[in-house]
């Protein structure tokens, strides 16, 4: 099969030395040349993003081609191999492909289940493919990968549930309304936790933003990013009761919401539920208020207890998806090293073909003048003594090629029945 694969990743290193080996956008093609420039790398595409560095590369000779990619990573990056060898790993043949299709999958990413990883890899192939690195080595695999990526997607629930406190707040805010459709949300501060939670919120529905901020440019500047409106620090009450979802992120050193107020918000709302999503620290809102009918209050511990449980959720689908991969994996692995050993079935039927053809020659001229039924007999007799002659060794070639010994095993065969190279 002679892949390999050389990187690092979050589980091996830390950010230093990620840093130090990531791969800028407008170098790439640059390393790519660097990399199919070297005798014993015929392909090669590299994923580099802020939580991995990986070189995916075919080789004839393993051994050599990770030394050669090692000393790619050392010399390309100008950092001496002793600073970055303990941080590396590498793959090679089945265990290379089992790594692709995990990655692909978010099997491997610091968030279980997480889509910006395949998007990444998918990145990543197609400026191999459009550099000419990569060819009918790499290419099915990689067409493979996502297909497995695809199809854990589609059969497990690895990514249905949130897993990132910004997320989380979608789920909670669902929970609470039928639906998101028509809902105005207000960002109490213009933090980036709050401008997360309002990006999901607006993906799923929300119709109006609001955005408060103290520092009124924020908000303005925060509004044209999001499309919302920005609301003047003092006009924060003429607008509250607009807002059906309140995300509170001020960084106030004390509370901005008080029981009081969301009294005056409910009887404004004319006792229309509001949720409020509290994710400040200190707080922004006094917990007293969640007493009130019809106001729902959540703080970041209430999110982290249903992302805690969501990534349960998806370490349990996780295991199903592993189920996937091995199967995947043994599937490639199959149809490659089937593809490894036709040329040697076609190579034996051809020789003996020829063979048999040789002496059906001189068994006619022995025998005279024949009808065409005897002629046809006789080619029909040959072609079966042949075929019935090699169902063994090809049998056992196609049994043997996917052990460790195979290559060897395959070699004898070839010798003994006069196949040369």
């Amino acid at each position: 099969m002679s892949l390999l694969i050389v990187g690092l990743s979050h589980k091996t290193a830390p950010i230093d030395i990620r840093e130090k080996l990531y791969f800028p956008e407008t170098r790439l093609p640059d390393a790519l040349e660097n990399l199919i420039s070297q005798s014993a790398i015929s392909e090669s595409l590299i994923i580099s993003t802020c939580n991995r560095t990986e070189v995916l590369a075919h080789s004839p000779d393993i051994n050599l081609g990770i030394h050669l990619v090692t000393d790619f990573l050392s010399d390309f990056h100008g950092q001496p191999k002793e600073v970055i060898q303990n941080f590396l790993y590498d793959f090679s043949h089945t265990d290379a492909v089992r790594h692709v299709f995990r990655v692909a999958s978010s099997l491997d990413s610091m968030v279980l289940g997480e889509p910006q990883i395949l998007g990444q890899v998918k990145n990543a192939f197609t400026l191999a493919n459009r550099l000419g690195a990569v060819g009918e080595n790499l290419s099915p695999l990689m067409n493979k990968a996502f297909h497995v990526a695809k199809r854990i997607r589609s059969e497990t629930g690895i990514s249905n549930s949130a897993v990132s406190i910004s997320y989380a707040a979608v789920e909670l805010s669902k929970k609470i309304f039928d639906t998101l459709n028509g809902r105005t949300v207000l960002l109490l501060g213009a933090g980036k936790m709050s401008e997360l939670s309002a990006k999901h919120l607006t993906s799923q529905g929300v119709s109006k933003l609001l955005i408060w901020n103290r520092t009124y440019q924020r908000a303005v500047d925060l509004a044209k990013t999001l499309q919302g409106e920005a609301i003047p620090p003092e006009e924060l009450f003429r607008h509250v009761e607009r807002a059906d979802i309140l995300i509170c992120s001020t960084g106030a050193p004390g509370v901005v919401l008080r029981k009081t107020d969301g009294q005056r918000i409910i009887k404004l709302r004319k006792n229309r539920p509001v949720f409020i999503i509290d994710i400040a620290m200190p707080r922004d809102v006094d917990p007293e208020i969640n007493k009130i009918d019809n106001i729902f209050l959540y703080d970041i511990d209430d999110l982290r207890h249903v992302v805690d449980a969501n990534l349960k959720h998806r370490l349990k689908e996780a295991q199903f998806a592993e189920g996937i991969i091995n199967e995947e994996v043994q599937s490639y692995v199959n149809q490659v090293h089937s593809l490894d050993i036709t040329p040697t079935i076609v190579a034996l039927k051809k020789h003996w073909d020829l063979i048999r053809q040789e002496e059906l020659e001189k068994t006619k001229k022995q025998l005279g003048e024949l009808s065409t039924e005897q002629e046809v007999a006789l080619e029909n007799m040959t072609q079966s003594i042949i075929k019935k002659f090699l169902h063994g060794p090809i049998s056992e070639i196609k049994s043997v090629h996917q052990t460790s010994s195979g290559s060897k095993h395959i070699e004898m065969i070839k010798k003994m029945l006069g196949l040369k190279e």
